[in-house]
């Protein structure tokens, strides 16, 4: 099984960061680790805590808050949601909605990630 795990530029209301990010084809959301944001983003409060299953058996993780960042793949904006995930294992996750959303390709044989920049074309300057 073939890993992407690149660093990636995150731009928030507070500032910039570089976090590590796992490309994440079997993670339906994007995730963030709550530790990362302080100088990047104020979250938001979903209202209704959800639960998000993990890979032991009834064990939940309570997600309260997300946040909402640009960020950059081979110098191309991109902008989605980020569950503010506590105890996450990476800095941040890109899952299968993000993936989606932006037409985003992962090419394992040669580690590249893969954003058409006819897809974020209609973006305000």
């Amino acid at each position: 099984m073939a890993i992407l795990k690149l660093p990636l530029l995150y731009a928030g209301s507070k500032g910039e960061k570089h976090l590590y990010t796992l490309f994440d084809s079997g993670a339906n959301l994007s995730c963030i680790n709550p530790d990362m944001i302080a100088d990047l983003e104020i979250p938001i409060s979903l209202g209704r805590i959800r639960k998000l299953s993990t890979s032991s058996e009834g064990h939940y993780i309570e997600i309260k808050e997300r946040i909402i960042v640009d960020f950059y793949i081979n110098d191309i904006l991109l902008s989605d949601e980020f569950l503010l995930v506590p105890a996450l294992s990476e800095e941040a996750i890109i899952g299968a909605a993000t993936l989606q959303k932006w037409r985003i390709r992962l090419d394992f044989e040669h580690d590249q990630v893969i954003v058409d920049p006819k897809v974020a074309k209609l973006q305000l300057v």
